[in-house]
């Protein structure tokens, strides 16, 4: 892989590795931890809205990316997060999980910050022809260590307890900090000009909006993965009704999937160089919506099968956008199209999930399944192409 020829870029994917695994190990913890405490499944549920809540801030996370030295951003993010992760020390008792929750949002607004500001790093450290290889490799990274740090998460914490958890997330993200102090790379400038705070801070959705091509498969991909949350609900009646299984099986459909996306990340390099970036997002969105279709049949080797092919797909569709919207985005303007990207795609996605809670309920789950695989389908025609963009 012609990225990792790129001693910089070693560093970063090392540093990436340290701090995702920190982030893995930590997510799923605090969820089992505000459930211990409380009792409560509503309790625990709000971890992850706490967690996703700061995608509202994302465009203030993209500003900051691309107006100071991103390499600093991403060394004082993960300093921060780490002390603030230590804080989860003082929750003693059910009147604590407010502080847990504090930190869960804390944590994922510097997400979006170390996002927005490792998105611009990757179009410094390398050319066109190596993002590809440099985006699968993150990717491949990412999906590998959500396999195994949840598991060593979970296990520290029935060891240990919460506070052991928190500290070893600390000390992956200090790490990270400390090797990322020792990359090399030559940043582009901030432009020189100021314009308005509102002009700077919109700059990266008005980016998306006025590239064609950007627009149309951003619009095609915030409709697909508005589809997809429906998913996150409708997976347990799969579990449920469909396989007459114990809910603790969601657990082997995950493993699954998150197989076929280790798959899919070390394959979205080669996949995207034989056909090109747009071709290989219609191609990801067609198996992810075959997926779905077939996930409605009360088979556990098909489900399987499916959740296999799903996990292949999402790596294809997310390395090959982020390239093409690298490629097509000026240095300066990194960090807030990836932070506009991340609102674009998160914000139906959460929606989608809230739609699923009322839908499942009352509609046939395979009905669902199989309308969410049609219009998933259906958003790969308009995002096709013979050739991708210069």
């Amino acid at each position: 892989m012609s990225a990792l020829r790129v001693p910089a870029f070693r560093r970063l994917a090392l540093a990436w590795t340290f701090s995702n695994f920190g982030d893995s190990a930590l997510y799923l913890t605090l969820a089992i931890w505000v459930k211990d405490l409380t009792g409560s499944d509503a309790a625990a549920g709000l971890v992850f809205l706490f967690l996703g809540l700061p995608f509202f801030l994302a465009p203030l996370a993209g500003q900051l990316a691309d107006r100071v030295s991103r390499r600093r951003v991403v060394v004082t993010a993960n300093v921060v997060s780490a002390l603030g992760v230590l804080t989860l020390g003082f929750v003693g008792g059910r009147g604590d999980v407010w502080l847990i929750y504090l930190v869960t949002f804390a944590y994922g607004s510097l997400t979006y910050v170390t996002s927005a500001a490792g998105s611009g790093l990757v179009r410094d450290l390398l050319a066109d022809d190596q993002l590809a290889g440099g985006n699968g490799l993150l990717s491949t990274i990412d999906q590998g260590l959500r396999l195994v740090s949840p598991l060593v998460g979970a296990g520290a914490y029935a060891l240990f307890g919460g506070f052991a958890v928190a500290a070893v997330t600390s000390t992956m993200l200090l790490l990270a900090a400390a090797i990322m102090t020792t990359v090399k790379v030559a940043e582009s400038p901030p432009a020189e000009t100021r314009e308005p705070f509102w002009t700077e801070i919109t700059a990266g959705a008005r980016h998306l909006r006025g590239v064609p091509v950007l627009a149309r498969l951003t619009l095609a991909f915030a409709i697909a993965f508005g589809i997809t949350g429906l998913a996150n609900v409708v997976v347990f009646a799969v579990v449920d009704q469909g396989l007459g299984r114990d809910s603790d099986f969601f657990g082997v459909l995950s493993a699954v999937q998150g197989g076929g996306a280790v798959l899919g990340g070390v394959t979205a390099a080669m996949v995207i160089t034989r056909i090109g970036e747009r071709n290989a997002m219609a191609i990801g969105l067609a198996v992810l919506g075959a997926g779905l279709m077939l996930s409605a049949t009360a088979n556990v080797v098909v489900v399987c099968s499916c959740m296999a092919a799903v996990g292949v797909s999402i790596p294809w569709l997310l390395v090959a956008f982020a390239t093409l919207r690298q490629r097509l985005t000026p240095a300066r303007l990194q960090g807030r199209v990836s932070a506009a990207t991340n609102m674009a795609l998160n914000g139906p996605q959460t929606v989608g999930t809230a739609a699923g809670a009322g839908l499942v309920a009352g509609v046939d789950y395979r009905v669902l399944l199989v309308a969410m695989g049609v219009g998933v389908a259906t958003c790969a025609l308009p995002v096709a192409g013979r050739r991708d963009p210069p």
